[in-house]
């Protein structure tokens, strides 16, 4: 089993090599763009910006997997992040199916944050039927515009008034893909999550509060 992980890591990761040479690319061309922006391109910083972004995003998977080959568990990768161990697997992990031995995908749904953010844009705006439009047949059955606005109520009375949504992530758990967004109150912080099945359609939405797995 640690055998077949350590080839799904070979297999799916990039030389450190190359890795760091992009790095050291995309963090000069940033700090070049912030300190003296090119003239006629003022994007150009912003462009720079998200590849050194996905450029760390990369070498921090890089990491992960560098501790797990070395035999650390998720809980000691989970204290280093700040988290859980198990949302430190949900990002990082490379599951095995069960059922065939392969790799699962990672893949998450193209499009999910933006329909996730806007689903909750709905709800803490009041516009509790057009937040469940995306919702499969099964959950508008659940899940009406007067429960939704109960539970959003049941937030208010918790955390205050909302503030604002904070930089939502995406996650592929199994065949699904999970949106997360940070939800700031006057007097608390919760996570909204937003869950959408292969063929795009929302099969889980509901708040918890902050660090909650």
């Amino acid at each position: 089993m640690r055998q077949d992980y350590l080839d799904s890591v070979r297999d799916a990761a990039p030389s450190a090599e190359v890795m760091v040479g992009q790095i050291r690319e995309t963090a000069h061309r940033v700090t070049a763009e912030l300190a003296e922006p090119a003239a006629g391109a003022p994007l150009a910083a912003v462009a720079a910006a998200r590849e050194l972004s996905a450029a760390a995003a990369a070498a921090l998977q890089a990491a992960v997997d560098r501790a797990r080959s070395a035999g650390y568990s998720w809980q000691e990768i989970g204290d280093v992040l700040e988290t859980t161990r198990q949302a430190a697997f949900q990002r990082f992990g490379r599951p095995v199916d069960p059922r065939t031995g392969a790799p699962m995908s990672k893949a998450v749904l193209p499009g999910a944050v933006e329909r996730a953010t806007g689903i909750f844009a709905n709800i803490t705006a009041g516009r509790y039927e057009e937040a469940r439009l995306d919702l499969s047949e099964r959950m508008r059955g659940d899940l009406d515009a007067d429960r939704l606005a109960s539970g959003w109520a049941l937030m208010a009375s918790r955390y205050g008034q909302f503030e604002r949504m904070g930089e939502p992530a995406a996650l592929a758990v199994g065949d699904h893909t999970q949106v997360r967004i940070p939800l700031h109150f006057e007097a608390g912080e919760a996570s909204g999550r937003v869950t959408f099945d292969s063929a795009g359609t929302v099969v889980g939405l509901f708040i918890r509060p902050a660090g909650a797995v």
